[in-house]
């Protein structure tokens, strides 16, 4: 009976869903309805890449890595999955693999020092 009711409508339906649950902090749900999704649509990044936090906040780190590094394959210059592959191995204590996605994402957001939370960021004159 419950995989009828993740797998129940469209896929606009179902990734409402999804990110309900995901809002309600229901991370292992949110990931069952979005794996669903990535399956039906891998070219799609949206999906991948949430389904990517939903695992990372359910410590399912590898997971969300596997995740990450598929949405940086098809789209390179996405920040945040480049910001969240650099937590991701942190949070596996992966510091050194880390620190090149993270000064990387950093740069990206036109964040050259990697303060950018932190503090005030830097902007060109």
């Amino acid at each position: 009976m419950d995989e009828t009711y993740y797998e129940f409508g469209t896929p606009a339906d179902r990734w409402d869903r999804a990110r309900m649950f995901f809002e309600a902090k229901e991370y292992v749900t949110a990931a069952r309805i979005l794996g669903g999704l990535v399956e039906e649509m891998p070219e799609q990044v949206a999906p991948r890449l949430l389904l990517a936090r939903a695992y990372y906040h359910s410590a399912r780190l590898t997971r969300a890595e596997a995740e990450l590094r598929e949405v940086l394959e098809r789209d390179p210059v996405e920040e945040y999955a480049r910001l969240m592959l650099g937590r991701t191995l942190e949070r596996q204590g992966r510091d050194a693999e880390a620190a090149p996605h993270l000064r990387l994402a950093h740069a990206m957001a036109g964040d050259v020092l990697g303060t950018s939370g932190a503090g005030e960021r830097r902007r060109p004159a």
